[in-house]
């Protein structure tokens, strides 16, 4: 097992690493960091086992049991604990535990004597819907709240009551035991912005390391010759689904718009499609798909009303060497340079979004530095190479402070 003195001579020989990771039932950007994180790790020399479960278990729930297990899964207890034991690992790597895992997760670490390192890639700690954003804008109601009421009163956690309640109950419960003050040894927060939420939100500002997302493996810069805009993610209200398609409805086929995804707002997407021509929507793509999708667009479009936590679609852009125009807004505003890589338009409203778009269309010139300043950004920031450094220096970290208690 490593030192803490070969950790503090910057040294991080190859490791034993338990990834543990709660699946979403539609995959998302969240998935797909972690694959590629498990990736990343295991090609620079690491060894890393995987205990993972997925979302489809909770159909098969009660909901009593539901409510227990996102508490204290007992089972995930038991079965961490045995993975621990049987790969005795210096760290396990916490992304998703919500809500089949648990923070029980968490204390079958410490049972053991592992390090926890926890990724924050939504607001789940500070915020029943894990967005911070409600009935169509910003809302913050329950960031530094012991109990989220508010989060029960507006039934953020699926429109539903009693699911609401549950997850109120976990973060009411791990907050009285201090589990998130006490249990982790450093959560990664993907931006500065993000951060900064999260210790409004009471997680200690100490044991917060930054660490954005990257691309793995690099797909290549494209040409940027398609002649249309692009939406990649979520078809949701908190995406700003509606100012996009309001944006395009007046921008009167001015461009042609892809919308690559799935949601809840498909509906409204199909139905934009028939009234608007210029609008095409090809549904879900799988990454090989999608990146010739990106890399031919002349810019993507990230219309978010949600804060984000980093916005994962951003970084695969750049790597295509595509420039975003992105709402000024939350961790968008903060990876998206204004001017370099792209323009930011005021969240929400379709006239500033329009006068962005027609702004990069007219300016050809303009439209190409942005694409090769995109891909330099992102051969500045967010390759697999520069991503391991950083990584390895939060789990440097993690067993530092393990040696020092």
């Amino acid at each position: 097992m490593k030192t803490s003195r070969d950790c503090r001579a910057g040294i991080l020989e190859p490791m034993d690493i338990v990834v543990a990771h709660n699946f979403y039932k539609q995959p998302g950007g969240e998935d797909q960091c972690v694959s590629s994180e498990v990736a990343m790790l295991r090609a620079g020399g690491h060894n890393v086992a995987q205990y993972c479960l997925r979302n489809e278990a909770i159909d098969r729930m009660s909901k009593l049991r539901l409510a227990s297990d996102t508490i204290w899964n007992r089972s995930a207890f038991r079965e961490l604990r045995a993975l621990f034991r049987a790969h005795r690992p210096q760290l396990v790597h916490f992304h998703n535990s919500f809500p089949l895992i648990s923070p029980a997760g968490y204390y079958a670490a410490r049972a053991e004597n592992v390090r926890i390192v926890q990724t924050l890639h939504n607001f789940r700690l500070c915020c029943p819907s894990a967005l911070l954003f409600r009935d169509g804008q910003i809302c913050e109601d329950c960031l530094s709240k012991t109990i989220p009421w508010a989060g029960i009163l507006h039934k953020c956690y699926r429109d539903n009551r009693a699911a609401s309640t549950g997850v109120a109950a976990m973060l009411t419960v791990h907050r009285a035991l201090g589990t998130w003050q006490n249990a982790i040894d450093v959560y990664v927060a993907l931006t500065e912005f993000s951060r900064k939420k999260f210790v409004e939100g009471g997680l200690p500002a100490r044991k917060i390391r930054i660490k954005p997302n990257f691309v793995y493996p690099d797909p290549g810069p494209g040409a940027g010759r398609g002649g249309y805009a692009v939406f990649v993610g979520r078809l949701s209200a908190e995406k700003g689904l509606q100012t996009l398609l309001d944006a395009w409805e007046n921008l009167a086929g001015t461009l042609p718009l892809k919308l690559v995804g799935d949601g809840p707002m498909s509906p409204m997407v199909r139905e934009a499609t028939v009234k608007n021509p210029a609008i095409q929507w090809l549904g879900r793509k799988p990454l090989e798909s999608l990146y010739p999708i990106l890399g031919e667009a002349m810019f993507l479009v990230v219309p978010s009303q949600c804060y984000e936590t980093f916005a994962r679609v951003v970084i695969e852009a750049f790597a295509k060497g595509t420039p975003v125009i992105a709402s000024k807004l939350g961790a968008m505003a903060e990876i998206v340079d204004n001017g370099r890589t792209g323009l930011h338009f005021n969240p929400g409203d379709p006239r500033d979004l329009i006068a962005k778009v027609r702004q990069m269309i007219e300016d050809a010139d303009g439209r190409h530095r942005m694409r090769r300043a995109a891909r330099e950004e992102f051969d500045n920031k967010y390759t697999a190479d520069i991503n391991l450094k950083v990584l390895s220096g939060i789990y440097r970290h993690a067993l530092e402070r393990h040696s020092d208690l």
